[in-house]
């Protein structure tokens, strides 16, 4: 269904470390990047694009798959390093589904992020 995402941050050197960071677990690189904005994502394939912008905070939630369990303990681990923090650590959550198995961060902006298996 979506082609790509975008999320307005307000310090884009800061967001790009910790979007590097919590997502080389999970398989994706940064792809794209100027003074402006970053895009992520599978090699040559950005998908989750970051502007900088100065009316940055947000509350967006943006759902990512891994690859496997270990890849959301990692992503999280990573991510509460580079400066994001805590919304929720690696488990099953089976009032989402029995399958689901997933860890939260809030980025630096106050976006909800996930890394997911479900």
């Amino acid at each position: 269904m979506y082609d790509h995402i975008g999320l307005k941050v307000g310090d884009l050197d800061v967001a790009v470390r910790f979007y590097t960071a919590a997502l080389r677990p999970l398989g994706y690189e940064l792809c794209s990047r100027d003074g402006d904005g970053a895009g992520f994502g599978p090699d040559g394939a950005p998908a989750l694009w970051l502007s900088r912008s100065d009316a940055a905070k947000s509350s967006a939630h943006v759902a990512l798959r891994a690859p496997d369990h270990d890849a959301i303990r990692r992503f999280h681990a990573a991510g509460l390093e580079a400066g994001g923090r805590d919304n929720g650590g690696a488990g099953p959550r089976p009032d989402y589904g029995p399958n689901y198995f997933a860890a939260f961060l809030i980025d630096p902006d106050g976006n909800n992020i996930e890394a997911v298996i479900s």
